[in-house]
């Protein structure tokens, strides 16, 4: 029988938030068996872009990434908030490691092709090394990935964490039992949208075409859900989304993604 991994992936609104950052950083850390944890850091680098006066241009949700905004990004989520989180760990009893796609050649990625939008250094992921990541894990450590990856022609990419979240998911679950959440700031996936507990507990795959036909889920939860299925399709056992809350043993209120 596998040995479970975890993979938990936190958005920028915990980061921003010094308060829940320590809160989810403590309870990620009590966590327990193996574990891998993918960070975001967008509006950061939004606000820091703004202030050097250069403006982020988004499309679809998705960030456009010209030559300057790929140096902040790669400063910003490599950099600043990689270390801070690493750091944190640390002093949460968690031996951590900070992560691009680029060290130890983990995520090798392709720069996305020109269709309607030119995305810029935006990278579509190729595959995951799963030995090397499988390396840390069994000595110990914790992996904690930014969202870049790399072309393996020396160019860093501005990727998607939530899919390399999901990425990483699926190439771990040949060696282990994986479990996938998505930690953001609403309790799950809400049946409406001002009352914070009407949480759907379990989604599967007829509830979730029912969901998009009511248009209960739309906008940025599409490509977040989109992720989920994608994961349960290539053997990644189960998917969760729900706050940070969602991690510690005795949470109830998340929702649960089944095929």
């Amino acid at each position: 029988m596998k040995e479970k991994l975890s993979i938990v992936k936190i958005g920028g609104n915990v980061i921003e938030n010094k308060t829940e950052l320590a809160k989810f950083l403590t309870f990620f850390s009590q966590l327990k068996g193996a574990k891998i944890l993918v960070h975001g850091g967008g509006k950061l680098a939004t606000q820091l872009a703004s202030k050097l006066g250069i403006e982020s241009q988004m499309v679809n949700g998705r960030r456009v990434t010209d030559a300057k905004s790929l140096e902040i990004i790669t400063m910003v989520y490599g950099g600043l908030t990689n270390k801070n989180i690493v750091a944190s760990l640390q002093a949460n009893g968690t031996n951590a490691i900070g992560l691009s796609g680029a060290d130890g050649n983990v995520i090798q990625a392709h720069k996305r092709p020109v269709k309607e939008v030119d995305f810029g250094f935006v990278g579509d992921i190729d595959g995951i090394n799963a030995d090397f990541l499988n390396t840390l894990i069994t000595s110990g450590v914790t992996p904690v990935f930014c969202a870049l990856s790399h072309d393996g022609e020396g160019n860093i990419l501005n990727t998607n964490a939530d899919t390399i979240a999901s990425e990483v998911a699926i190439g771990m679950s040949k060696l282990y039992n994986t479990t996938l959440y998505y930690s953001f700031e609403k309790k799950g996936v809400l049946m409406r949208i001002e009352d914070e507990d009407s949480v759907v507990k379990h989604i599967d795959s007829n509830k979730y075409k029912e969901l998009l036909e009511q248009k209960i889920i739309a906008d940025g939860m599409l490509p977040k859900l989109e992720n989920c299925f994608h994961a349960l399709q290539n053997n990644v056992g189960k998917v969760c989304l729900g706050n940070i809350e969602m991690i510690q043993p005795n949470a109830s209120l998340f929702t649960t993604i089944t095929l």
